[in-house]
């Protein structure tokens, strides 16, 4: 039977990725204690970078609002792993991190991040809602938009 959180999933029509593997010389997800440190995600779909590019240059803060919600969508997905398949053990979402490839002069990196913070607190209401970091880099992995960890209480 699915839990909780699975069926308000569904009722969103949200469908998680598998996921994604690591491509270097890192683990993608740690447990210690109640906590779960994902490493960052970059906005992976199929396999394939859904959004490169730098946001402000060619990349509108839409589209990586987008990569971003995208990012998060890959964190949940390593986060039911190191739940057993149990979302429901969520307690809360602690703290993300998220990096925004960026133009010099861009300044809406918040924005950006808010499409990571808005799915979260879709999806788990306030134990959804977090503390956390937004900032700019002048490039990315891959090449990637955007790229965002989290740090997530599960019982």
């Amino acid at each position: 039977m699915a839990g909780r959180i699975d069926q308000h999933l569904k009722s969103l029509g949200i469908t998680l990725p598998r996921p994604s593997t690591p491509a270097a010389n890192y683990v993608p997800w740690v447990r210690s204690g109640n906590l779960v440190f994902v490493a960052g995600q970059l906005p992976m779909e199929n396999g394939q970078i859904a959004q490169t590019g730098i946001v402000g240059q060619g990349v509108s803060v839409d589209e990586a609002y987008a990569a971003a919600r995208l990012c998060a969508m890959n964190i949940l997905a390593h986060v039911r792993t190191a739940c057993d398949g149990d979302l429901d053990r969520v307690k809360r979402i602690v703290k993300v991190t998220g990096f925004v490839a960026c133009a010099p002069g861009f300044f809406e990196h918040p924005q950006v991040m808010n499409g990571a913070s808005d799915l979260f607190a879709k999806i788990f209401g306030e134990a959804g809602v977090h503390a956390r970091v937004a900032v700019g880099a002048p490039s990315l992995p891959r090449n990637g938009s955007v790229e965002v960890d989290a740090i997530v209480e599960i019982e």
